[in-house]
């Protein structure tokens, strides 16, 4: 653990903490008061225009189940676009490459992929997509998917600030006013700048380079793939998309050519989702409550790193038996970023519900890899996908909360509302179908031949590579133990459906959850009202995320990366 890496991810934390006010009351001023911003001169006929289309109804606020049921038409609307995009991309232009149509299982697990924020990838991107397919079909759907995700946030966060009313407001104008003044700017200057650092953007077919050595009974030459890589990278962070253009995604020097174009994708990586806390503190009219959110946040995120980074650092165990010096397990890492910035990427994308990768953490230590797939497991609240992150911190909030009500013996309230019954049932209800997810059908896939014949390491490190993929597909991240070979009908069919599912049928419980809290009164708080900001808050919230996590998924992990490690560590075996 070099000074330097230290120092780097003190800047790092910093730089979040610093960026965190201004966006988040910007956020505030975007989704709330509707006053002009700076991108109002340039967009704001956009606005308008959409506005018309829409009709008046844009304007009028929705009950949650009319939030609900338009967010449901949009995304699969979307969602059909996309797959006929893909099916399509032959006959479509912008196909210098001239590849085929995508097989229909693939074209549906992409399709659901995408639309649910997920961007699983059991495909090269480079050698499948046409640039046509990853403009407007993937590209599109890391906008518009990233948007919804805010949307049902800040949906949440009204139900929350809001009293005695039915509506949690209106989902087409939070679509559009989060797409247009804080997506699309963001999105066009971070490209400026990706292309300033070597990101290639172009619409090019692949280059076609000489070779030093000629292969024996061929032409000496090399294919570089080429396209409109940017434009994808720049949205692909900010909105904790993940898809990458290259198969190796941000590990590949078009995608991240520079030590300081990673440390820019990490940092944009966390901050909608960070800066949403502040929206949140501003909205409930207690900014401590937000920076306590965020600060249990940050304790989380600091202790996966620490172990992921502890692990990686040091290496495999046996490699002294063998008499075989190792400054640590740089299997699967790319020599220009090295142990801690792999280990802070993996940290931050599984944390974030981002799925971007600089290094293939199917080649992590056990421990290594098991903080990735933990991080996933336990909602990725830490700091979370850009909304959904916060919603799922904001159920754990209210669980919290209903827990220290009951060891004191009294109704539990948040912010002067009464939690009840109902309340507690739909956050039940998130958690477990989370859990239901993930070990349900990856259990189907342990026992199904077709499951286990996509697996390239069987024991312990093979359940490992399907518990990551199904929670990676439920948890909407889209990283991978990419020793998992799971492009065939089977797979691609449920961890399409699971995809689907681990978005949209959560979010149900967070806008049903939001309209109850906004129809309830406000009470005054009393000497028993449980503070929602502190260090006993941020502990409280804290365990409460770490127990329900441990206890729902440490007998699955159990089998898989805590076996590996002690097979590791005690057997005398390298594998």
């Amino acid at each position: 653990m070099e000074i330097g890496s230290w120092l780097q991810l003190l800047l790092f934390i910093g730089l979040l903490f610093l960026l965190t006010r201004p966006f988040g009351s910007y956020l505030y001023k975007v989704m709330e008061t509707k006053e002009k911003t700076i991108f109002s001169p340039v967009l704001g006929g956009c606005e308008k225009l959409l506005f018309k289309a829409l009709g008046r109804d844009v304007e009028k606020e929705q009950s949650w189940k009319q939030y609900g049921i338009a967010l449901a038409f949009f995304s699969l609307a979307g969602m059909l676009l996309t797959y006929f995009v893909l099916r399509l991309q032959h006959i479509l232009p912008l196909n210098p490459q001239h590849f085929a149509a995508v097989e229909p299982s693939l074209a549906f697990n992409t399709a659901a992929s995408f639309a649910a924020n997920t961007n699983w990838q059991n495909y090269a991107g480079e050698s499948t997509m046409s640039h046509f397919s990853q403009m407007v079909g993937l590209t599109f759907q890391n906008f518009v998917s990233a948007a919804v995700g805010i949307a049902v946030a800040a949906a949440l966060v009204r139900g929350i600030a809001r009293k005695s009313v039915r509506t949690i407001g209106n989902f087409w104008a939070d679509l559009i006013r989060v797409t247009l003044h804080v997506l699309l700017p963001l999105s066009i200057m971070l490209a400026i700048f990706f292309i300033s650092q070597g990101v290639i953007q172009n619409f090019s077919a692949d280059v076609k380079a000489a070779c030093l050595e000629k292969p024996a009974g061929r032409e000496p030459a090399q294919f570089i793939p080429q396209g409109p890589v940017a434009s994808q990278e720049a949205i692909k962070i900010l909105g904790t998309n993940g898809g990458g253009f290259f198969n190796a995604n941000s590990s590949h020097p078009f995608e991240n050519p520079t030590p300081l174009t990673n440390f820019i994708q990490l940092l944009a990586i966390f901050l909608i989702p960070s800066a949403l806390t502040r929206y949140l503190g501003l909205m409930v009219g207690n900014k401590k409550h937000g920076w306590a959110v965020w600060s249990a946040m940050a304790v989380l995120f600091l202790a996966s790193l620490m172990v992921c980074w502890t692990a990686e650092g040091k290496g495999n165990s046996r490699y002294p038996v063998l008499s075989a010096s190792s400054g640590g397990n740089m299997e699967g890492k790319e020599t220009r970023f090295g142990i801690f910035n792999s280990a802070l990427y993996a940290t931050v994308t599984t944390s974030a519900s981002c799925g971007a990768v600089n290094s293939m953490h199917d080649s992590f230590t056990p421990l290594g890899g098991l903080m990735p797939l933990l991080n996933i497991q336990l909602g990725e609240v830490v700091y979370g996908g850009v909304g959904s992150g916060l919603s799922g911190m904001l159920i754990f909030v209210i669980l919290a909360v209903f827990i220290a009500g009951l060891m004191v013996g009294r109704t539990p309230e948040y912010l002067g509302k009464k939690i009840e019954s109902a309340d507690i049932k739909l956050c039940v209800f998130y958690i477990l179908a989370s859990a239901i997810l993930i070990l349900a059908p990856a259990a189907w896939a342990a026992a199904s031949r077709w499951g286990v014949a996509g697996i390239s390491n069987h024991g312990p490190h093979g359940l490992s590579e399907m518990l990551y993929a199904f929670s990676s597909a439920a948890g909407n991240n889209g990283s991978a133990f990419a020793g998992l070979s799971a492009n065939t009908p089977a797979y691609n069919t449920l961890l399409g459906l699971v995809m689907l599912a681990g978005r949209f049928l959560l979010m149900v419980p967070v806008l049903a959850l939001a309209g109850n809290l906004a129809a309830k009164k406000v009470i005054p708080a009393g000497s028993g009202s449980f503070p929602v900001h502190g260090m006993t808050f941020i502990v409280l919230l804290v365990g409460t995320i770490i127990i329900v996590g441990l206890l729902t998924f440490f007998p699955a992990l159990s089998l898989g990366p805590v076996v590996e490690h002690f097979i590791m560590t005690g057997s005398g075996k390298l594998f």
